[in-house]
């Protein structure tokens, strides 16, 4: 069983994807735990396996390709993978409910946003049709929507404002957990801070706990409370919004911050990490990152490293920090 304090408790977690050819190694031995009412930013290049991680704590790794090889999620100590199609019916949408990155695709075209968010609100508050539409009609508003556009269809609706109908419809049951997945990716820059800003305003009055997928340091720091850094399936670094930005140690973690812009020293160059991300079907041997990583040792390509704890909220895997705390990236670790 998981902490009574913890929403989301995933333990020792791997999904493959196979095709005729090659197995897709998504996601590599992960744990995540999230306690009630905190904020955890996943943060990872595209194809680092966020999104598989997220769709795993719904059970909906897509199937017969998508395997889930090992591990346990447990959401408000209940084990999700082992859970029958129906009472998975009931968590979805109540306990747990995802935002997801394309609103644009997000919504059934041919039902009315009043429907689709009055459909989770009559399976599980057993409202009747009409008490629904009053419920969604609340939604809408709450989420800066005038309540008489309930009757339009999604193509009636700006980008930004799709997006604001799919945060109504996973809050519309309150759920103990809200995915966040990348939110504000399909969006313009502007719209993007007024749905950030309205997710955490809901998420705060709904007194919920969060996991925001992103590849944005900007939003981790406006939202969250824990990072985890996440690279080729595995989390590699994770700590304290404070451990992360003022106490970075992972290679990979400290290129993440130096290839961002300085905004008080408009001069610099930027630093991006060299390389590509490797491919999931074919992870280079030991640390998957070595090839890219600048502190590379001979033991980084043939042994995978071993977790470390700096601290009781700070954990790296990298083997710069098998044999000491020091920090080889500059600093030293109280």
């Amino acid at each position: 069983m998981s902490d009574s304090l913890n929403i989301l408790d995933i333990k020792n977690l791997t999904i493959e994807y196979s095709s005729d050819d090659d197995v897709v190694k998504a996601v590599n031995n992960v744990n995540i735990v999230i306690s009630k009412g905190k904020t955890l930013g996943l943060v990872g290049e595209t194809g680092a396996g966020k999104t598989t991680t997220a769709l795993s704590i719904l059970n909906l790794v897509p199937e017969p390709q998508g395997k889930i090889i090992s591990g346990e999620v447990f959401l408000a100590g209940e084990d999700v993978l082992s859970m029958k199609e129906k009472r998975l019916l009931e968590v979805r949408g109540d306990k747990v409910a995802m935002i997801f990155q394309d609103p644009m695709t997000s919504l059934n075209p041919i039902k009315t946003v009043g429907e689709q968010i009055a459909e989770g609100i009559r399976i599980h508050s057993k409202l009747n049709k009409k008490d629904a539409a009053v419920k969604a009609r609340e939604m809408l508003e709450l989420v800066g929507i005038p309540g008489d556009r309930i009757l339009e269809y999604p193509h009636q609706f700006s980008g930004g404002m799709k997006q604001r109908v799919v945060i109504a419809i996973a809050l519309a049951c309150k759920p103990d957990l809200l995915i966040a997945d990348e939110p504000t990716t399909a969006l313009d820059v502007t719209i993007q801070a007024q749905v950030l800003k309205l997710i955490n305003e809901l998420k705060q009055s709904y007194d919920m706990s969060m996991l925001m997928i992103t590849h944005d340091l900007g939003i981790v720091a406006e939202v969250c409370d824990e990072v985890s850094i996440m690279y080729a399936g595995r989390i590699i670094e994770h700590g304290s919004l404070e451990d992360i930005f003022d106490n970075k140690m992972h290679p990979y973690t400290k290129g993440l911050f130096d290839s961002l812009p300085n905004i008080e020293d408009r001069r610099s160059e930027l630093k991006p990490i060299k390389g590509l991300m490797p491919d999931p079907t074919n992870l280079p041997s030991g640390c998957a990152f070595h090839p890219r990583c600048d502190y590379a040792r001979p033991e980084c390509s043939v042994e995978q490293p071993k977790g470390k704890k700096i601290s009781d909220s700070h954990y790296i895997e990298c083997h710069l920090y098998n044999e000491t705390t020091e920090n080889k990236l500059g600093g030293t670790n109280e």
